[in-house]
């Protein structure tokens, strides 16, 4: 929708866990609209990323979030990002993520952001070993999987924090919640 910060009309994009086929061809006609008007864009971000599954790859997903990853790199608008969530995969990028450059990029300190998120990078990893030991005919107890997979999730965790991200330049600041207007 449009909003008007210190009197300057400007677009959001808000989103609130996964992208689907029908979010994305909105987002993607919002800023065909905006970039029209002239208007910059904002995107707050609080993404798991793009829906996966045969329903979702049968409905289109990856024609309607590439064509929403185009439109948003393809603007000629100031474009700033706010990440007031987690912020993961395709989704983190499709909204305005670092490597889009954005005008100026934010997070709040709860904020989260990696191209994959702790629990499916370890939980990949993880399938990926117990692939390679059950071709080796070796088992892989609960526990050990456990075991594996905590410190690949607490790596994920301390890269995807806010203060990581300020840290590295990735963000221009980390805001307070109540000071982000």
């Amino acid at each position: 929708g449009f909003a008007r910060l210190g009197g300057w009309e400007v677009g959001v994009l808000a989103n609130k866990g996964v992208l689907f086929n029908e979010s994305a061809d909105k987002a993607t006609h919002f800023i065909d609209l905006c970039c029209k008007r002239d208007v910059p864009l904002l995107f707050l971000a609080d993404v798991a990323g793009f829906m996966v599954g045969r329903a979702a790859e049968q409905a289109g997903i990856a024609k309607a979030g590439a064509r929403f990853i185009t439109a948003m790199s393809s603007a000629k608008v100031p474009k700033f990002t706010l990440i007031t969530g987690g912020a993961y995969g395709a989704g983190y990028l499709a909204m305005c993520g670092r490597a889009f450059q954005p005008n100026a990029m934010f997070m709040w300190p709860n904020g989260r952001a990696a191209i994959m998120g702790p629990e499916q990078a370890a939980t990949t990893l993880a399938t990926v070993k117990r692939q390679n030991l059950a071709a080796a005919g070796q088992d892989w107890s609960a526990e050990d999987e456990a075991a594996f997979k905590a410190p690949i999730r607490a790596q994920y965790e301390a890269f995807a924090d806010a203060r990581n991200f300020a840290r590295h330049l990735w963000v221009d600041g980390i805001l307070d919640p109540a000071e982000t207007r």
